[in-house]
């Protein structure tokens, strides 16, 4: 029997909210997919052009992304085996749980103004707890595999993760006393206009507790040089040794995801999230004031756009350091922790208390003002000298910044080692 309205209060408060649940959904598993196949393809040119690896600079056609497609098909049609000694439930059940961890936290992160699954009063921390159950499924499977270098594995992960939550969310505090609130999106409006009103530049503690939160959010996410969970040198392939094929694909798009995640926890804390920087009004409410629900709907598909490339910037810096930085021992990562990161956050903590009560407003002003003008400084200075490279080429000899040295004992590597290049 069909199911009858009685008026359309009753329709927008039943229908309504169940549609734009499954909508959100719908594109938020979308956005973790299409960003992770894309953070696959990033991640191999990234390493390729740090590491001189000559394969992923050139594999996989113009772009390389056939090599990103050649791996999502076999590890679709790899064998998906599970070891006899193994806990059949707990090691199915592992990867699909570190996987809703990772996606759960997107329904509280704001994309746009407005563009939110579920605008919450408390959503930072609904998703720094919902990333935290994360290391669950990491457990999970070191314990269901049956091998004891998986179960080393994801309990260094817990020490890790445990330990590494405590700063990470003491310095999330640091912007939240700032804007009063923990609402992401009102968070985000009060960072509104030019790039100086970003909370990054409000004062020296919200500074240096950007760094900080950005340290154990590359903890969090089992990110080098903090890949302690996984230290293929010491544990073969840590927490998931035993795994392969899709569920070992699962566990992978959970760490992108995480790091998706992070950011833009990141982005919308201390880096004035959807806003531009460079206009002093929020697109999405200018063009609505003009245009209406178009407008205001070409205005955040901006806002969308201009989040989006923030996260994945952060995101290429965390594989920069990947690429760049070895790994640590696992002493060495908790005393980084435990000695260092936990005294800072816990001062800043205390500082920001200080700073919003007795520093006078003319000093916070001073200090926005030169601490953006000193960023663009020092950002124009470093385009400039890495669009100035010299080049590699020696003297008399031409071309050589063109064309890749070639492999030592080629027939090409013999000419120019007689030719003296």
């Amino acid at each position: 029997m069909p199911v009858v309205f009685s008026d359309t209060s009753e329709w927008s408060t039943m229908v309504l909210p169940a549609v734009w649940a499954l909508l959100s959904a719908f594109f938020l598993l979308g956005f973790v997919l299409v960003s992770a196949i894309f953070f696959v393809w990033l991640e191999r040119k990234v390493s390729g052009r740090i590491q001189d690896r000559l394969g992923p600079t050139r594999v996989g056609g113009k772009f390389g992304w056939l090599q990103t497609v050649a791996d999502g098909v076999k590890l679709l049609c790899k064998e998906d085996s599970i070891p006899a000694a193994a806990d059949h439930f707990l090691f199915r059940l592992a990867p699909y749980l570190a996987l809703c961890g990772s996606f759960v936290a997107f329904v509280a992160l704001p994309f746009g103004n407005g563009v939110v699954a579920r605008d919450m009063g408390v959503a930072v921390f609904f998703m720094l707890a919902v990333l935290s159950s994360e290391v669950f499924g990491v457990i999970m499977a070191g314990y269901g595999s049956g091998s004891k270098w998986s179960l080393f594995g994801g309990i260094r992960e817990a020490a890790q993760v445990v330990s590494y939550e405590v700063p990470r969310t003491i310095c999330v505090l640091i912007p939240v006393i700032v804007a009063g609130t923990l609402n992401l999106t009102e968070i985000v409006n009060q960072q509104n206009g030019f790039f100086w009103n970003w909370y990054i530049f409000h004062d020296p503690l919200n500074f240096i507790a950007f760094w900080v939160f950005f340290i154990c959010g590359t903890s969090s996410c089992k990110r080098a040089p903090f890949d302690l969970a996984e230290a293929e040198s010491e544990l073969v392939a840590g927490f998931h040794t035993e795994y392969s094929g899709f569920r070992w694909l699962l566990f992978f798009m959970a760490e992108y995801g995480s790091m998706a995640a992070v950011c833009g926890i990141a982005v919308s804390l201390f880096m004035g999230g959807w806003h531009t920087g460079i206009l002093p009004f929020d697109p999405a409410l200018k063009l609505g004031e003009s245009m209406g629900t178009a407008g205001m709907i070409l205005g955040n598909l901006v806002n969308v756009v201009v989040f989006i490339v923030k996260g994945w910037g952060g995101i290429f810096v965390m594989m920069w350091v990947r690429w760049t930085l070895p790994r640590l021992r696992i002493d060495q990562v908790m005393m980084v922790c435990l000695k260092y990161l936990l005294p800072i956050s816990c001062f800043l903590l205390v500082m920001i208390g200080v700073w919003q009560l007795m520093i006078p407003d003319i000093v916070s002003m001073v200090w926005k003002y030169g601490s953006a003008a000193a960023t663009v400084i020092l950002t124009a200075v470093w385009l400039i000298n890495v669009w100035r490279k010299p080049s590699l080429s020696p003297p008399g000899v031409t071309g050589w910044a063109t064309r890749p040295p070639a492999l030592p004992g080629s027939s090409a590597g013999k000419e120019q080692a007689v030719a003296g290049v």
